[in-house]
């Protein structure tokens, strides 16, 4: 049986238009899922919507259930929220997380689609991708009880990784950012803020998620001797300069990447299906609430993706909303 749906699709860089969709009903070990929220995380999915994704990275960054090519036309986005209208009696009727594109409705493989615990909010479960971001991280940065610690750039990740930072016990942590605005998203989360001049130094650990080369270079700056900076930015196919003379080597820093495509070296024993459960269980939290800044209904996304992207619409993570879900 076949049923209809709507996608977005970026059709050429900076114009995106919806499209009519038929799905086939669901098969065996699949199921049909009506979208309840879905999330745009501004920083990588305005990156593929600007069109700035390097041919070099094609292959890495494609979503799981992408479909057509970067640049475009393309169906992109991984953070939807809905509910399983067709498949096995135990998954009819309940919420649930997948890295799906932004469509009112589609068919998956159930071991694509991860239930979302009942304590945690659907409105909220969007952020399960980035929160599984943050923890993949910190996974990585491995931090101690009692470490100093900044996260520079309070965007959606580097606020994600705050959060959760900010449950370790005995850490000194600060959220850095060029923005003073992101001083109420801090409080809300707990966490103390700094403008990247009033930045504490000394630490043992920085976390760079500000895709800025003066992000960075700052890290570095604020590092203690033997301290790492941990970089999340994805700079997509701009290149930047960093100071590895000067007191780089005497002081032996250390730059470490992190990307959520690999589950941690640290935890090779778990698998993406436990690091997402987890993730989905973090969210019960309601100060991740605050990293929900804003919410249009699906109808809108044309018109929204280009002031994400040029930034008149601030955002962390965007809400998208389906039919008649408030």
């Amino acid at each position: 049986m076949n049923s209809s749906a709507r996608a977005f699709w970026l059709r050429s860089p900076g114009h995106g238009e919806l499209r009519d969709v038929t799905l086939t009903g669901p098969g065996e070990g699949e199921v049909l899922v009506r979208s309840l929220y879905s999330g745009v995380s501004r920083g990588t999915e305005t990156l593929v919507f600007r069109g700035g994704v390097p041919e070099s990275q094609h292959a890495v960054m494609r979503a799981p259930f992408q479909e057509g090519e970067f640049p475009g036309p393309v169906k992109y986005g991984y953070l939807n929220v809905g509910v399983v209208e067709q498949g096995p009696d135990g998954l009819i009727g309940r919420t649930v997380f997948c890295l799906y594109p932004h469509q009112t409705r589609y068919v998956v493989p159930v071991s694509a689609v991860t239930v979302v615990p009942e304590r945690v909010p659907p409105a909220r479960a969007v952020l399960a991708g980035t929160v599984e971001t943050a923890v993949n991280a910190l996974w990585d940065a491995a931090p101690l009880i009692g470490d100093r610690i900044a996260v520079i750039g309070g965007g959606m990740v580097g606020c994600s990784v705050a959060a959760l930072l900010a449950r370790f016990p005995g850490v000194r942590l600060q959220l850095v950012d060029a923005d003073p605005a992101r001083a109420r998203t801090a409080e809300a989360l707990g966490v103390d803020f700094a403008a990247p001049e009033d930045a504490l130094d000394g630490c043992d650990l920085v976390v760079h998620a500000s895709a800025t080369e003066q992000g960075l270079t700052r890290a570095l700056e604020l590092l203690a001797p033997e301290g790492t900076v941990l970089e999340l930015s994805w700079y997509g196919d701009r290149r930047i300069a960093l100071p590895l003379g000067e007191a780089f080597h005497s002081r032996r820093l250390t730059v470490r990447s992190s990307q959520v495509g690999t589950v941690s070296p640290r935890r090779s024993g778990r698998g993406y299906a436990d690091r997402l459960a987890l993730s989905l269980d973090l969210l019960a939290d309601p100060a991740l609430d605050a990293l929900i800044t804003g919410e249009s209904a699906f109808e809108e996304l044309p018109e929204l993706l280009p002031k994400l992207a040029s930034g008149e619409i601030p955002a962390l993570c965007h809400r998208v909303r389906y039919g008649d879900n408030r």
